[in-house]
């Protein structure tokens, strides 16, 4: 038993096995912290160089997400209270008039597993929304997603509605129809074509 086995389980999609993993690890007093920065974290970033090599795809991603997602649920307790786990805080929703969220989900999953506190407002967010709950947690980030050619205009409006009112937030936006020239001419201060390089991404900020 070691902390190899949790980062195994990770890569190897095993949401069932995860659980005693972490637990058994804690029984033998490793430290949290440890184990969410030398198994789940590092088994992310190994996720990440996969998919950007291509040899896993978006289903083999999600179900890394997922298995990361159950480990960390156990860990979550034992960060209550301390925030030095917390790297940033991030707002996350797919634009308005947008209801598609699988890529989403997914970069918030992620992002849970690299230490961010998320704030997911699901699909169909606004403006007023973004900013709001910006507000309310303290975020340092809003991430929106676009899926659809026809909800770009709402994220651009967005985008500039909150650089307008809120110059200090970072933005970060993605989707299907969005590119890097597209982030740019909007003011995004972030772009990412997936969920690996949008963690990458946050980083940056932090």
């Amino acid at each position: 038993m070691s902390l190899d086995d949790i980062y195994d389980a990770v890569l190897e999609y095993d949401d069932d096995g995860i659980s005693d993993l972490v637990k058994q690890e804690l029984d033998a007093e490793t430290p949290p912290k440890v184990i969410l920065d030398e198994a789940l974290i590092e088994a992310l970033d190994e996720v990440g160089r996969c998919f950007s090599d291509g040899t896993i795809f978006v289903p083999e991603m999600l179900m890394a997400a997922e298995t990361m997602k159950v480990g960390l649920d156990i860990l979550r307790p034992l960060f209550l209270g301390d925030k030095s786990t917390i790297i940033g805080t991030a707002v996350i929703g797919s634009v308005k008039g947008d209801m598609h969220d699988i890529g989403k989900n997914l970069v918030a999953m992620m992002l849970e597993g690299a230490s961010f506190n998320v704030i997911d407002l699901g699909v169909d967010v606004d403006t007023d929304r973004f900013l709001a709950a910006a507000h309310e947690h303290d975020a340092e980030f809003i991430m929106m997603s676009a899926l659809l050619t026809t909800t770009m205009k709402a994220m651009e409006t967005s985008v500039r509605v909150i650089k307008d009112e809120r110059p200090d937030l970072k933005v970060i936006v993605g989707g299907a129809p969005v590119n890097q020239s597209f982030a740019d001419a909007i003011g995004a201060n972030g772009y990412s074509d997936d969920a690996p390089g949008a963690i990458s991404t946050a980083r940056t900020f932090v």
